[in-house]
Formats: structure tokens, C-alpha cells, sequence
């Protein structure tokens, strides 16, 4: 008899973290301002108005931080992840 085990970590058991976030039916276009200036500053507070208020926050920053993510992740934009990447590399280095 063959015996086949299943790793206890399947998302079928473990459900991804994004079937639960905050930003679930808002436009997608939100949380990738074109710019930096202007409309795009708005854009970007706005989509980072609903990260704050998400229960799922931290592991979307998780995320972003381990994929390189462009746009609004955690209620971060990509300059700010860039800056506490190189903290944490800084911190490392001590």
C-alpha cells in the first residue's frame, strides 16, 4: 500500500492572505499611481487609506518586501520599501 502525505502548509489548508484584504473590489489602478507628483500623490494616500484599516497589512508588506513589488503594497509605495530595505541591510552590516 502506497501512503502519500500532504505537506501541512497547501494553500487548500492555508488560505492566501490576499482573499482577505482591505483592497478586495476597489480598482486595481489605485495602488499604482503613474507619478509622483500631483493626482498620483493623491492616488497613492488614497490606496494607502484603505491599507490602514486592513487586516492584512503586514503580510502584504511582507510580500512586497520579498518580491520587489512596484506600487502600493502594506501601505508602503516602492521609494518607502526601498528605504527600509536598506535599513535593514545597514543593520545587518553591524
Amino acid at each position: 500500500m502506497t501512503r502519500h502525505s500532504t505537506p501541512a502548509t497547501t494553500t487548500a489548508i492555508v488560505p492566501d492572505w490576499r482573499s482577505r484584504a482591505a483592497c478586495i473590489g476597489e480598482d486595481p489602478e489605485l495602488w499604482f499611481p503613474p507619478g509622483h507628483t500631483g493626482e498620483s500623490l493623491r492616488q497613492a494616500e488614497a490606496a494607502k487609506t484603505i491599507c490602514r484599516r486592513c487586516d492584512v497589512r503586514e503580510a502584504c508588506l511582507a510580500w512586497a518586501l520579498d518580491n520587489d513589488a512596484w506600487g502600493i503594497w502594506g501601505g508602503t509605495t516602492q521609494a518607502e520599501r526601498d528605504a527600509m530595505t536598506r535599513r535593514r541591510r545597514r543593520g545587518r552590516r553591524r
